[in-house]
């Protein structure tokens, strides 16, 4: 008897995602589904607990064994287990673009338009996203994995968009660098390695569930449908089927995803390890994990990359508990702010330690979130800090990077260009410590400003964010409302990430008394002077103001009295309250589709008790039968 059921008629409407092999395939791991669930009332579990007893994280004990596998922590540091070799389009990733193949309510003509730029951009790879970048609004998930499918299949309908986009691109060139970037459209189609970004742990599909009417995986449901459509079609093109593994955790967590991918690859027949993941380390906890994690998906794992924004929520998250530990402006927190060096260094040691075979792993650098649009001061201003950040990471033994927009790939690509190296395999770095004092630079702040100016701008974009994504864009271009119509000052492409991470600061500085370390005059507001209730609301409103007053160019005038009045309810229900919600997610995905004020409060409102109650996380999708 099938244990699942897919949302109304989508199974007859997208017969070629939601295909007869795909189906017996998310049957066949339905039972995986149950562990899923498991980790992750463990997770919320272990947070809880750490907050009852005030407790740090810690390092493993060497003894212990990692969860859902045979592989004791001591053996997994040590590299005695067999990881992977790097497949041949790995090899050379120097620029990795970022987002996603569908465009909100779009035709398939114009929404693949989207995959089209990706894989003509000279991109060494490109991760399409199914999680942070993708708006989940109606059918955009489903819609993401048939443009996939439709481009890795070389369909008819793909082949003519990329034509024609390939003529835009090189018009855009002409005008920047003088000169075009695409010199055959056809050849260049096959340069750039395709990945997939499944959404993590932590989330559930909103068109497959259970049919008992709880949620299910959407881990699962987007690693089946991603490889059951198009490896086949991948491998006789000779290219690897790789994955990006969000949101991670623990290495009991990796464990379970090697278990799904083994259960997938034994169910369609293709031989274990056949398929390829980066983990993205986004999580704290990850990082006192890390060659545990690399052990415990053992032939999968290629490598880690080191993203900012999710990781920067992680710890705020994972330290929401301890008033000493307060964020300072999110702009002072780099890649080279106290505990952000200490993580990326942990992660270039873990991928530099030999596995049992000798084989070291990858390291996919950071994203690089600026666009160049804007003034010439501006846009010239931007790419200088683009292409240092490049050299930098460059020169630490990062492998590559990412970009966040297709027109940054020929900015910052030269940068690994003229050294000319493939990787950084043949680089050594120390091998990782786990003493004390390892543990607590992974939680180090550095002295630096604390202001009012920096309150607005983590409220503006918060806000911002929240709208974006009830109007299914879950990448956007933001900048604060202040400097609407600065053309000094860039856009930065933002998603959930930035999101998160604006709102669990705001959280910190409100709930931990955050002292400011400058006068602000228009508030009044003195040196030493804290984050008081009172003031959290005067900003909130001062910066929705703005908001509503805005062009249609910076807040869209069809989501002003309905999605943005909701992005306000958010953000003030999980900064004001005493509980701090793990996951800003939780509350979008809630609200998603509801225009109606009185609806969404109520949403939102039934979500904060939930977990108030007992750690309850309202994963599920209340709408199902509309």
């Amino acid at each position: 008897m099938a244990r699942l059921e897919i949302r109304g008629n989508l199974a007859s409407q997208y017969p070629d995602v939601f295909t007869a092999q795909a189906i017996d395939a998310l049957e066949a791991l339905a039972s995986l589904d149950d562990d899923q669930k498991s980790v992750m009332t463990a997770r919320i579990a272990r947070r809880a607990a750490r907050a009852a007893q005030r407790q740090r994280l810690a390092f493993l004990d060497p003894s212990a064994t990692i969860g859902r596998t045979a592989i004791t922590v001591q053996q997994a540091r040590d590299g005695d287990f067999i990881g992977s070799d790097i497949p041949h389009d790995l090899k050379r990733q120097w620029i990795q673009g970022t987002g996603p193949a569908a465009k909100r309510d779009s035709k398939i003509e114009k929404s693949i338009r989207n995959v089209a730029y990706a894989l003509l951009s000279g991109a060494d790879g490109w991760m399409f996203d199914g999680e942070d970048a993708l708006g989940q609004l109606s059918t955009m998930s489903i819609d993401n994995q048939r443009n996939l499918k439709l481009a890795i299949h070389h369909d008819p309908l793909f082949l003519g968009v990329a034509r024609e986009v390939a003529g835009e691109m090189n018009r855009w060139a002409e005008g920047f660098f003088k000169r075009p970037i695409i010199a055959d459209w056809e050849t260049q189609l096959r340069f750039t390695t395709r990945m997939f970004r499944a959404r993590g742990l932590h989330l559930d599909d909103r068109h497959v569930r259970r049919r008992d009417g709880h949620g299910f995986s959407a881990s699962i449901v987007d690693t089946v449908l991603f490889i059951v459509n198009n490896a086949a079609r991948l491998r006789s093109d000779g290219s690897s089927i790789v994955l990006y593994l969000p949101k991670i955790q623990t290495a009991e967590e990796a464990a379970l995803w090697n278990d799904i991918l083994n259960a997938l690859e034994s169910h369609i027949g293709l031989p274990v390890g056949t398929t390829k993941v980066y983990v993205l380390v986004e999580q704290l906890e990850a990082c006192f994990q890390l060659m545990e994690i690399r052990a415990a998906l053992g032939r999968h794992f290629v490598g880690f990359n080191t993203g900012r924004w999710d990781y920067i929520n992680s710890v705020a998250d994972a330290m929401f508990w301890d008033p000493s530990f307060v964020h300072p402006n999110i702009d002072a927190i780099t890649m080279t702010y106290g505990y952000m060096r200490n993580y990326e260094d942990r992660v270039r040691r873990a991928v530099s330690t030999p596995d049992k075979l000798g084989q070291c792993a990858l390291w996919q650098g950071g994203m690089e979130p600026n666009i160049p649009v804007g003034s010439e001061a501006g846009v010239s201003s931007g790419m200088t800090r683009a292409v240092a950040g490049a050299d930098r990471e460059q020169r630490e033994g990062a492998c590559g990077k990412w970009v966040a927009h297709w027109k940054m790939v020929h900015i910052v690509r030269p940068v690994w260009e003229k050294v000319g190296e493939d990787n950084q395999l043949g680089r050594t770095f120390p091998r990782l410590g786990y003493t004390q004092a390892d543990a607590d630079g992974l939680t180090v702040c550095d002295p630096a400003p604390r202001t009012v100016r920096g309150a607005r701008d983590l409220l503006s974009v918060g806000l911002q964010y929240g709208n974006a994504f009830g109007q299914s864009m879950q990448a956007a271009a933001l900048k604060p409302a202040d400097f609407f119509g600065n053309e000094d000052v860039l856009y930065l492409m933002e998603d959930m990430a930035t999101g998160e991470i604006r709102l669990s600061i705001l959280w910190e500085w409100l709930h931990k008394h955050a002292i400011f370390t400058a006068d602000d005059e228009a508030t009044g507001v003195k040196a030493g002077d804290t984050l008081t209730l009172a003031l959290f609301d005067r900003l909130l409103a001062e910066e929705y103001a703005k908001l509503r007053s805005a062009s249609n160019r910076d807040v869209h005038d069809d989501s002003k009295n309905t999605t943005l009045p909701v992005a306000r309810e958010i953000v003030s229900v999980y900064v004001r309250d005493d509980v701090k919600l793990p996951w800003y997610i939780d509350l979008l995905n809630i609200t998603l589709g509801q225009h109606e004020l009185t609806e969404a409060k109520a949403r939102i409102a039934r979500l904060a008790q939930a977990f108030r109650k007992d750690g309850t996380r309202i994963t599920e999708n209340l709408d199902w039968s509309a």
